[in-house]
């Protein structure tokens, strides 16, 4: 009887142990593929904005990758590729990445995952002080970026207004 109880024991402690949570065991390299791995941490940050604001985001599921390339045109530090070329890919310019700051990092990768993720187009709209009113800018308008430490809840927010495709709302 007391190796029948061991048993049973070891089979229950067995079916715990692979019935974690798979997102909690889901390899990082495996998370998101076909995006370099530079940007994982910005994908990921954008799942986690979507998150804190009740938007449930997966943008491997949707096939969205991310590469760091140069881009040989003025003023682009980024690009969403929509299904003709490249299917939604956010290419960032690699000159770019290579002296952008963290934040002016995540700024870019955000803004491009807005087309490529929330289907957002520019937005040139202005605040009263002169600054963007969304992270959405083309940068061919005349307001001023206002993307900091001390603004980017604001623009975050804005960013996630708008009803992002293939979402669950929790």
């Amino acid at each position: 009887m007391r190796y029948v109880n061991f048993y049973l024991c070891a089979v229950i402690a067995i079916l715990v142990i692979a019935c974690e949570n798979p997102e909690e065991i889901v390899p990082e390299e495996v998370k998101f593929p076909g995006v370099d791995a530079e940007l994982k941490e910005y994908f990921q940050r954008f799942e986690d904005e979507a998150a804190t604001r009740g938007i449930n985001v997966d943008l491997a599921a949707i096939g969205i990758t991310g590469v760091i390339l140069e881009i040989d045109e003025t003023h682009v530090l980024g690009r969403c590729s929509f299904p003709r070329a490249q299917p939604n890919r956010v290419t960032v310019d690699q000159t770019f990445w290579n002296r952008g700051s963290d934040l002016f990092r995540e700024f870019v990768v955000f803004h491009e995952l807005g087309h490529c993720f929330l289907l957002r187009s520019h937005l040139e709209d202005q605040l009263p002080n002169g600054a963007c009113s969304s992270i959405m800018r083309s940068g061919n308008g005349t307001c001023l970026d206002n993307y900091s430490s001390r603004t980017r809840n604001f623009y975050v927010d804005e960013l996630f207004e708008s009803k992002p495709r293939f979402v669950v709302n929790r």
